[in-house]
């Protein structure tokens, strides 16, 4: 993935949440312009690293319950609440949990924390398969991307998965 905005993943717990890391280094171009004397992660990324850490956490527990990776998009986020600023070179802690999980769809509530306080929260929906992929041989070069992915990230990944 091109733009992998998630440092590690601690834990995943099929069907229910996972754990996941991500800081933003101080030298990143975007702290320039947001803000100038008083740099701040933009809430879009920290929204983004959320669903990453969701996407898989909904792409593995999908694989192991009923065999095919889903391929999960993030297409509405609902209630979303930015409650402090995210610094750079701030650890920030992505606490993802499934509320409901269908076979077209996911929703999770998201927290981004840095210690013991929620710096922005949300519900983000996703739906699978947007656009189908067909071939046999595509759909299995994709999910060798998606486990690759999580694998890297994701020390305690099973190797039989």
């Amino acid at each position: 993935m091109r733009w992998q905005l998630v440092d590690r993943i601690e834990s995943l717990v099929p069907g229910e949440s996972a754990v996941g890391y991500r800081c933003y280094p101080a030298d990143s171009p975007f702290f320039e312009d947001h803000f100038p004397g008083f740099p701040v992660v933009p809430g879009v990324l920290i929204m983004e690293s959320l669903a990453q850490v969701s996407g898989k956490l909904i792409g593995y527990t999908v694989r192991k319950q009923r065999g095919d990776w889903p391929f999960p998009i993030l297409s509405m986020a609902n209630n979303v609440k930015f409650r402090k600023f995210v610094r750079p070179d701030q650890d920030i802690r992505l606490e993802t949990r499934i509320t409901s999980l269908r076979d077209e769809m996911a929703a999770v509530q998201v927290r981004a924390k840095i210690g013991k306080k929620v710096h922005a929260q949300a519900e983000q929906i996703f739906v699978f398969n947007a656009v189908p992929l067909n071939d046999p041989e595509e759909m299995a070069r994709v999910e060798a991307l998606e486990r690759m992915h999580l694998k890297a990230l994701w020390p305690g990944y099973p190797e039989e998965s």
